[in-house]
């Protein structure tokens, strides 16, 4: 039985549930009983073991588990009795004060907010859009020849050339010794031999590779350089310290040529260079349209949690926490950090938290009133997308249509998707072009 439903707040519920005692020992000795029927002990043969025995071996676990299963079933039958739709797990406490041969427990919990989505054609939504040039596709041409670059000594000829005067320049791979000292003395990660690194990019902190430039092989600089007060090595931060430099090995930067061969490296088989352009302008336009969806999706997302008004569930928020702080710790994992015994405080959380299941309650209940639930056409049609850009499409489909957990999370794409060209058709929309560089720069994440 259950009493009435106490309001404790504007999302917080009370009530009390209880059962007659009998019910939990009979239910407790009956359990004992087929526990019985395989319990091992020294002495006896299986299904043998007296049932004292048993009950001082088993007793305590299976009356803990009669007690939820009880008020479990007891409390779920009272919220269904009351019509209520509780959000998350409720908080059981025995009651100090039962009647004699009952069992009491007060069950605190929350219920589900009321969602009301207003007028949506008052709302105002700026989206965005980007075209990809001639210039993105020639830009994304020089990084893949960086990416292909291979080196030559300076100065010495050979087959593309020598590279021009042997001495140190920017976009030169150089090999140095070298020697720091603070008030004459040598300090811990001052002093290296053969150590590599390409002049311009920044590796290096600016005074070392300003002394760098300039010397040819064989040469030494001493010079001045102090550490910034930032520097990560706590020791030197800070202070300034003298250092010799001395060139050993000094080399330049072949590009490779943008021919047959170049479009070959990147699996154009027949060299064609008008497929190679085509095919990068291909990948970029769909890079672009990612993340021109992702940002319009935010700003839907924005205007959803701004123009809606609820009051959100705690205890959703806190397992959402828990959620967030337990990828943490596996993403951290997987980085090759030790983060087992970490504790992760609730408010590094928290604001992250409130926003997803608010949207999550949102978007719940935009899709149940206006039927946007992803169709299996759609989800189909999503993943043969994402297998476009892999060299067998066949194998992605297999590899989401083989795991339910996987399909599940591209049914969840697909729903945001519905609900954001919803919101999208009804809202006030304004579009704004944003540059190449700024839209590839950005990491929006609704």
């Amino acid at each position: 039985m259950a009493t009435a439903v106490e309001t404790l707040g504007k999302l917080e519920r009370r009530l009390t549930i209880s059962f007659p005692l009998t019910d939990v020992r009979t239910e407790v000795e009956k359990r004992l009983k087929q526990q019985a029927k395989t319990a091992k002990a020294p002495g006896f043969r299986p299904g043998k073991v007296p049932l004292k025995m048993v009950a001082a071996q088993y007793g305590y676990q299976i009356e803990s588990d009669v007690l939820n299963d009880k008020v479990g079933r007891a409390f779920n039958d009272a919220a269904n009795a009351a019509q209520l739709r509780v959000a998350g797990f409720p908080k059981i406490e025995p009651k100090q004060e039962s009647p004699e041969g009952t069992l009491s427990f007060d069950a605190t919990f929350e219920v589900y907010p009321e969602v009301v989505v207003p007028d949506l054609s008052a709302v105002e939504i700026e989206t965005v859009q980007a075209e990809v040039s001639d210039a993105e596709i020639e830009k994304t041409i020089d990084i893949l020849r960086k990416q292909r670059v291979h080196y030559h000594p300076k100065g010495v000829a050979g087959e593309h050339g020598d590279g021009g005067e042997p001495v140190a320049a920017n976009g030169d791979r150089v090999t140095v010794d070298f020697v720091g000292v603070i008030d004459g003395v040598e300090f811990p990660g001052g002093k290296a031999d053969d150590y590599t690194f390409v002049l311009g990019e920044g590796r290096m902190l600016p005074e070392f590779e300003a002394a760098t430039v300039g010397l040819k092989v064989g040469e030494s600089k001493t010079f001045p350089l102090a550490f910034p007060e930032d520097y990560h090595g706590k020791d030197v931060a800070g202070k300034t310290a003298e250092f010799t430099i001395t060139l050993k090995q000094l080399e330049w930067a072949h590009l490779p040529e943008v021919d047959a061969e170049f479009a070959k490296s990147l699996g154009m088989e027949d060299g064609d260079l008008v497929k190679m352009r085509s095919d990068i302008k291909l990948n970029l336009e769909r890079e672009v349209a990612g993340r021109v969806k992702a940002r319009n999706k935010e700003a839907v997302m924005d205007a959803l949690v701004k123009v809606v008004e609820m009051d959100v569930p705690q205890s959703m928020v806190a397992q959402d926490c828990e959620r967030l702080a337990e990828m943490t710790r596996q993403d951290m994992t997987q980085r090759g950090m030790d983060v087992k015994n970490m504790q992760f405080p609730t408010e590094l959380f928290a604001t992250k938290a409130e926003r997803r299941v608010r949207l999550g309650l949102i978007l719940s209940q935009l899709v149940g009133d206006n039927k946007l639930q992803a169709t299996p056409e759609q989800v189909k049609a999503q993943i043969e997308d994402f297998a476009q850009s892999y060299e067998d499409p066949r194998e992605v489909l297999k590899y989401y249509y083989s795991d339910r957990r996987r399909l599940s999370e591209v049914e969840a794409l697909v729903l945001e998707e519905n609900v954001v060209n919803y919101v999208l058709g009804k809202a006030k929309t304004t579009t704004k072009a944003v540059a190449f560089d700024e839209l590839m720069g950005s990491n929006a994440q609704a």
